[in-house]
Parts: C-alpha cells; sequence; structure tokens
C-alpha cells in the first residue's frame, strides 16, 4: 500500500511533537474550563476522551482523504472564553451551546460562507499572521537556556548537527537529546503515575437564549476567527490548497456529535499544524500527511488514558518543551517571514500583521491573530488603494 511506503520517521515524530506540544500548551486551561461548570473528575475524563476521539478522527480521516498533513485540536481560545464567560451555567446548558457552535462551524464550512471570507486575505498577510503567531514559541526556547542551560544547549547542538547531516530528523534529535539530559539530572517526574483509562459520559443537552448568547456564538466567533483562520493560513503558506469548506464543516460536525460527551469544540491547529508540514516531517510534501495520521493516533491514545497521559506529559521539565517546540518551529517560522516579505507592495501590511500577532492583543474576547489580520488588511488597504482617477476639462481657448 502505497500509505505503508510514505511512513517515515521523521513524520511519526512530527506527529509526537504536535500532541506533546499541544497537550502540555493548553491541556490545563481545557480541566478549568470543565470544572468551572461543575463537572466531576469522571466528566473532565471523559471531556478529554470525546477531545482526543475527535481531533483522532478529523486528523487521521482528513489527512488520508486529502493526502495533507491535516492537524485538529480543540480550540483553545475557546477553553480560555469558557473560564470567564460560562459562570452561572449549567453542564447541561453548556453543552447544548456547544452543539449549537459546533452546527454553526458546520454550516459556514459546508456552505461556503467561510472559504469565501478565507480566499480574500492576502498571502502576506497570512503569512504575517503565521510569523507573528510563532515568535514566542521561538524566543521562549531559548530563554529556558537562563534555568536549564545544559538541556536547551544540548538539545540546540543535536538540532544544529542533525540539521546539518540529518535534516529530516533535526525534530526528533533534539527531544531524545533532551529525554537523556533531563533523565541523567533526574527532572523527570514519574513516581505518581497510575494507568487510568477514561469513560465516556453523557450529558444531555439543555437550550437556553443566555447559553446562545453567552456561550454559543461567542465560541463560535473565536473558533473560527483565532483558530480556524490562522490553521488555513499555515496549511497554505506550507504550499497546500486545502479544501477550506470541507475541513471547517467536518471539524464542526464532529464537535456536534461529541459535545454531549464534553467535546466542546474542534477545530483546525496552528502551532502543531505547522509542525506537521515543516520540512523536518519529511522533504517532500506529498508525505507529510502521515505526520497528521501520526498525530491523530496519539491523540486517540491521550484521550484514551486521559489523565494517565496528561501526567505523563506533566513530567517533562517545562524547559525541554518549551525548547523542543521552539526548535521544531524554526523553518516553519523562517518560511512565513520569506513569504510574509516577498511582495514589496505588500511589506508593510505583512509586518504591521505580525507586530500585532506577536503582540498577544486581546479585544472583546477574541485574540491577537484575527486582530493580526484587520490591522493588515487595513493598513494594504489604505497604502494600496488606488486613488480615483480624475479628468479635469479645461476650457479651449479662443
Amino acid at each position: 500500500m502505497q500509505q505503508v511506503r510514505d511512513v517515515s520517521l521523521s513524520a511519526i515524530n512530527a506527529g509526537f511533537i504536535t500532541v506533546l506540544v499541544g497537550f502540555t500548551s493548553s491541556a490545563a486551561i481545557v480541566f478549568q474550563a470543565a470544572q468551572g461548570l461543575g463537572a466531576t473528575p469522571e466528566q473532565v475524563a471523559s471531556w478529554m476522551l470525546a477531545l482526543g476521539i475527535g481531533m483522532a478522527v478529523t486528523g487521521i480521516a482528513l489527512s488520508l482523504r486529502y493526502r495533507m498533513p491535516i492537524a485538529t485540536a480543540w480550540s483553545t481560545s475557546g477553553a480560555a472564553m469558557l473560564l470567564s464567560s460560562a459562570s452561572g451555567t449549567t453542564m447541561n446548558e453548556a453543552i447544548g451551546a456547544f452543539m449549537i457552535s459546533g452546527l454553526l462551524m458546520t454550516l459556514a464550512g459546508f456552505m461556503g460562507w467561510f472559504e469565501r471570507l478565507m480566499d480574500r486575505i492576502p498571502m502576506a498577510i497570512a503569512a504575517g499572521m503565521l510569523a507573528g503567531i510563532l515568535l514566542q514559541f521561538g524566543l521562549d526556547a531559548f530563554v529556558a537556556m537562563e534555568s536549564s542551560f545544559t538541556l536547551v544547549f544540548g538539545m540546540f547542538l543535536a538540532y544544529l548537527i542533525t540539521r546539518r547531516l540529518l535534516p529530516r530528523y533535526a525534530a526528533l534529535a533534539p527531544l531524545l537529546t533532551g529525554l537523556a539530559i533531563a533523565s541523567a539530572e533526574g527532572t523527570i517526574a514519574t513516581d505518581e503515575l497510575t494507568l487510568t483509562l477514561a469513560s465516556p459520559v453523557f450529558v444531555a443537552p439543555a437550550f437556553s437564549l443566555e447559553a446562545f448568547f453567552g456561550i454559543a456564538l461567542p465560541l463560535f466567533a473565536v473558533t473560527m476567527a483565532s483558530q480556524n483562520a490562522p490553521g488555513l493560513a499555515v496549511l497554505k503558506t506550507a504550499g497546500y490548497r486545502p479544501p477550506v469548506s470541507s475541513l471547517v464543516g467536518w471539524t464542526g460536525a464532529t464537535t456536534t456529535v461529541l459535545a454531549p460527551f464534553g467535546c466542546f469544540a474542534l477545530n483546525l491547529a496552528t502551532i502543531t499544524a505547522a509542525i506537521c508540514s515543516g520540512p523536518e516531517a519529511h522533504e517532500d510534501p506529498r508525505k507529510r500527511y502521515v505526520a497528521g495520521v501520526s498525530a491523530g493516533i496519539v491523540y486517540l491514545l491521550t484521550g484514551i488514558f486521559g489523565a494517565t497521559v496528561g501526567a505523563l506529559f506533566a513530567a517533562l521539565p517545562t524547559a525541554l518543551i518549551l525548547a523542543i517546540a521552539g526548535l521544531a518551529l524554526v523553518s516553519t517560522f523562517a518560511g512565513s517571514l520569506v513569504s510574509a516579505l516577498e511582495r514589496v507592495s505588500h511589506r508593510d501590511a505583512a509586518v504591521i500583521t505580525f507586530l500585532v500577532t506577536a503582540s498577544d492583543l486581546t479585544l472583546f474576547g477574541v485574540g491577537a491573530a484575527f486582530w493580526g489580520m484587520v490591522a493588515g488588511g487595513l493598513t494594504l488597504l489604505v497604502l494600496n488603494a488606488r486613488p480615483q482617477q480624475c479628468t479635469l476639462s479645461a476650457t479651449p481657448r479662443s
């Protein structure tokens, strides 16, 4: 089979790093969001199971269907929104709001509304937004040297050497080096790990106007603007032509089906998608889809084993996570900068997009990625709008 021949260690590793970075960077927010709605420990585990299954099904199926590294993720900005906006809402009403939000995403996808909007975003702005998102990850990798110099510098050297000699494994070598150094230093805390399986817990949905306006609409808006839009930009910047309507539609449909078990919002991944779609996954872009499949399989395992996998990832040193994320994204960051600045007439708009996105600005509950696109679009409109041609008529002299 062609899929078997396309499998590579670098792609499998990219999928693993995708889950490692995605889970450790935002799982705590999801736990807090569930607990804020009054979830029991069993329901929290069910949330992680439903999200893991959702990310596995969409990531694996869409990657195989379109031969692209389609990585999906839970909506981190959506979980953050729940923390601040869901107080006073019952779990049943929240589940109903999750289903409505999923239906809205399904319609926006399959009806083509979101695709028509995305087609109007110039590549320079999309690339500038991606570079702004990735900047902090690159900075954090080297800031981590302050507290863990031996660990991070060792990983950095492994990256440089492998990048020079075996570029396909430039993300795997730092990970293995980091695990070896952390193990030697005794900084991997695995003493309290226990194997625990998660079980699905069904919660009957309830519907109210308060939950519709307070959760469903904001969750839909923030997921589409702050998650799906930059997620598509990652794929386009990597040279792919993603089927926007299908990707958004299927993630929305999967959200709707799994919402009663705690799947609050699925969307296209951004940071982790950049890991799957970069050259470290495979030098041949046509074979990077294996990284999306690999990520889906690992997400399925994280869902099934729920709290156990969460504790395992939490046992790794923070500096190791920061370093591997930053180093794995170096090539993608460089490529996005090149794409953003390539066209001179769009350069100012790209830089403004980059700066606003990197600023981590949040307005009206919507994150910096969206406002970076707005600022870049406004810059492009003002600086490149063609002045109306005025024809002056003169009275001929006699």
